[in-house]
């Protein structure tokens, strides 16, 4: 076989296992993050509804129920709040004091699991910026992260530093 063609074979078939192995290279540099949410009272399916909002928003992580868990929600009668030990690991509480006062239980969830994801608070006020938390009205039901924070959170897991502080209670009033 002359050496063009030798050559060229090498080429179309080298590029072909690239093309056939891309996907599943792919697939495994998606982080699964476990969460137990077992403790989380009226709030279990909120929360499961949250966690299913953040994997349909970015591709670099996926949440899934599971034991031993890289963080656990519960539920009390505070302010919801946060605790990231690194990223995609630490605790959330789903306090009931903000559902008393009519703030939406699924974007709290959304909002503290962010948090784990690596997003810091951002008070922009803004209904459309999930990070805003309380600081947009009690009236905001949007639950889904805005596009520059799936970019992020997909980046933090891609090995960027997170902008959250970790090892620090992240408490949204």
């Amino acid at each position: 076989m002359p050496r063009p063609l030798r050559l060229a074979l090498s080429l179309l078939l080298g590029l072909t296992f690239l093309l056939v192995t891309a996907p599943a290279q792919a697939a495994a540099l998606v982080r699964v993050v476990r969460y137990d949410a077992s403790r989380a009272a009226e709030f279990v399916s909120v929360v499961n509804q949250a966690a299913q909002i953040w994997n349909s928003s970015v591709v670099n992580v996926r949440l899934v129920q599971g034991t031993p868990a890289d963080f656990v929600v519960y539920a009390d009668n505070g302010w919801p709040r946060a605790l990231p030990t690194s990223l995609g690991r630490g605790t959330v509480w789903i306090g009931r004091q903000a559902t008393r006062q009519g703030y939406s239980p699924l974007r709290i969830s959304t909002h503290e699991i962010g948090h784990i994801l690596g997003l810091p608070d951002r008070r922009t006020g803004l209904c459309s910026d999930l990070m805003s938390g309380s600081s947009a009205p009690v009236s905001c039901t949007n639950a889904n992260p805005s596009a520059a924070e799936r970019a992020e959170v997909d980046r933090n897991f891609a090995g960027s530093t997170p902008q959250v502080e970790f090892d620090r209670l992240h408490v949204d009033r």
